[in-house]
């Protein structure tokens, strides 16, 4: 067990805020940079491994199934309406990339499908509790980037109240990795890391350490905390500086390490907190409503190569040391670059060791917060957008699991797909409503023989074929609500049927309406991604606020002139009426952003405010985490005001 507090503890408190450090005494494990080349040589499981591999086969047969059949009969049936008349090289373009989008999309109705009957057949998509456990030493690692301290400390002293309150045959240690650049907000941190040492439940350890240099960002704050002190501890939990998990949670997750040695990493499945504005309550609401549904299904095909999302899960240190050291790669002009979306790729490199990578969507108390408004949704979007990007080149990674090699691909293609249902989206304007309207024209004088393509589409086509894509988009969202709206006490936690099935529509109305408006965002950040080298980093902002128009007007200009083109064509009679929610959507980005900023907690009605069961009944570890930053800003403010005078 690690050694209290007071006999490990070095603390330089007269020195450079830099400087700042208190931490235990040095227990370094090395870790290297894996070889992206050359597979490792592969740890032998346990029995479980084969009965894993077994049970899940038909729950991947399953996904993957209907999704591949479901895709090419549309696919067929678009080729038999186009080739009429023979198919051109820009026809079989377009068919290929209907197909490349369709294909994702059943991809999620099938997950939903997989998890459905998973819960029918009864099964579990995580074991229980173990019973009897080794206490092992655990860490908890909370890396900050220029975050606001009393929320970042107010979290962590309630994370460690709620575990003093169990008997735990664990140990655990906090320790606060900061990274921040600005010196005021490291004497912040360096005064609530005080409070918290101070007020600190006894037995729990409370350390902190600011880097000089973030040298490589968070992945680089990791392996200086791996490779000075990580020898110590059996296991890491994984924080952010917004996640809050309770006691349970984080014992559930080291027992669950500490039963499985073949487990490498557990994943949970974070609910969405503190949700105030319009834009995050839709969040909130989705992932509480049908996010489950989806992590139930992944959970259950994934089986050992679950992924990684890099917080709330816990990491066995030595086996995260020795096989998932990221290198940096070759970019533009021979530049070295760092592997931004790094949980990916981390737990990619675990499994491919031969540990487990597990996915426990069921365990209950794990909890993050959310962007308030569409610009900062976006923001962070941008950063995450060029990460996943990245991992179109590690793709041919040696040895890694073909599932594995599927996570990275669907992080690269849940941004790609923006960009291809926006050149669909031309080709759907292109097309008009008859053959007058039709842009895209072969016809050739000098060849008679040549044809009009495409055939134009009749508005009952049209009708069809856009009523089976949104279908398609919004089956896990029906499908989620309709469980929850089956069973009286499922809605009773939403605040009854009528205020569950109000909230679920105004969520589906809403998302329609803000989908192009990322569509075209997304779209950009691909770009950027593309042309240029790197992505401002900023902290995520948190609290509920509102931009102003000046601001709104240049984020939000491409989107407001895409949509008055458009309008103007509707208007022309040059465009389908089926793309009338597209285009007002477009056209009227910039209030519907403004609208993302709008308060429901303090201006909506009862009926209107979207509400959940962690908004309704607000968990208890929320309540005191919202209460300790209270308690910590009021005591860091009054201490400011004195030290002023």
């Amino acid at each position: 067990m690690a050694l209290p507090m007071d006999q490990t503890m070095t603390v330089s408190s007269a020195t450079p805020l830099a400087s700042c450090v208190a931490m235990p005494t040095p227990a370094p494990l090395l870790m290297q940079a894996q070889d992206l080349t050359r597979a490792p040589v592969r740890r032998a499981g346990g029995g479980a491994e084969g009965r894993a591999k077994r049970a899940g086969s038909p729950w991947r047969l399953a996904v993957f199934g209907p999704a591949l059949v479901g895709t090419a009969v549309l696919m067929f049936g678009l080729y038999s309406w186009m080739a009429n008349a023979g198919m051109s090289g820009l026809e079989w373009a377009l068919l290929a990339m209907i197909g490349a989008t369709f294909v994702w999309v059943t991809l999620s109705v099938s997950t939903v499908g997989v998890a459905v009957a998973g819960i029918l057949a009864r099964e579990d998509a995580d074991t229980r509790a173990p019973a009897d456990v080794t206490g092992i030493d655990v860490a908890l690692l909370v890396p900050v980037y220029n975050e606001v301290p009393w929320d970042v400390f107010g979290n962590a002293a309630a994370m460690l109240d709620d575990l003093a309150r169990r008997r735990s045959p664990h140990c655990y240690s906090l320790f606060v990795l900061s990274d921040t650049r600005d010196d005021a907000i490291a004497a912040q941190e360096w005064q609530a890391f005080q409070s918290l040492r101070d007020t600190a439940p006894q037995g729990f350890s409370v350390h902190y350490r600011r880097r000089a240099d973030n040298i490589d960002k968070k992945v680089g704050n990791l392996l200086d905390w791996i490779t000075g002190w990580g020898a110590a501890y059996q296991g890491m939990v994984v924080l952010d500086a917004d996640s809050l998990m309770t006691g349970r949670a984080i014992d559930r997750l080291a027992s669950e390490l500490s039963a499985d040695p073949d487990a490498g990493l557990i994943q949970t499945f974070p609910m969405l907190i503190g949700a105030d504005t319009l834009f995050a309550r839709l969040q909130q609401f989705s992932n509480i409503a049908y996010g489950w549904l989806l992590a139930e299904g992944l959970a259950l095909w994934a089986q050992y190569e679950g992924n990684y999302w890099g917080h709330n899960a816990i990491i066995r240190t030595r086996a995260f040391a020795e096989c998932a050291g990221l290198p940096h790669l070759r970019g533009r002009g021979g530049r070295e670059e760092l592997i931004l979306s790094h949980d990916f790729v981390e737990a990619g490199l675990l499994r491919r060791a031969g540990w487990r990578v597990r996915f426990l969507p069921r365990v209950s108390g794990s909890f993050e917060e959310t962007p308030s408004t569409l610009i900062d949704y976006v923001l962070r979007d941008r950063r995450w957008c060029r990460g996943n990007l990245q991992h179109l080149r590690l793709l041919g990674t040696a040895g890694l699991h073909p599932v594995s090699r599927f996570h990275l691909f669907h992080g690269a293609v849940s941004y790609l797909l923006s960009p291809a249902w926006f050149v669909l989206l031309v080709f759907w304007s292109l097309l008009g409503v008859d053959s007058e309207t039709n842009l895209i024209r072969y016809f050739n004088e000098a060849n008679p023989y040549f044809p009009d393509w495409p055939p134009a589409m009749s508005h009952i086509d049209s009708a069809v074929f856009l009523i089976i894509m949104y279908a398609m988009l919004l089956t896990p969202k029906i499908a989620g609500a309709g469980i929850i709206a089956a069973y009286p006490k499922a809605t009773r936690v939403f605040g009854g049927r009528t205020a569950f099935l109000t909230a679920f529509v105004i969520e589906v109305a809403l998302s329609v309406a803000y989908a192009p408006i990322l569509m075209i965002q997304q779209t950009k950040a691909v770009l950027r991604a593309f042309f240029t080298r790197f992505e401002p980093w900023a902290p995520q902002r948190r609290d509920a606020h509102s931009y102003p128009l000046r601001t709104l007007i240049a984020f939000h200009w491409v989107e407001t002139v895409l949509g008055l083109v458009l309008l103007s064509g509707l208007f022309a009679g040059l465009l389908s009426l089926w793309l009338v929610p597209i285009v007002f959507s477009l056209v009227l980005a910039v209030p519907l952003s403004a609208l993302s900023a709008f308060n429901l907690t303090r201006w909506a009605p009862d009926g209107l405010r979207m509400d959940s069961p962690h908004t309704l009944r607000e968990p208890g570890i929320v309540t005191r985490a919202r209460a300790e930053r209270a308690l910590l800003k009021s005591q860091m403010t009054t201490a400011d005001s004195i030290a002023a005078q």
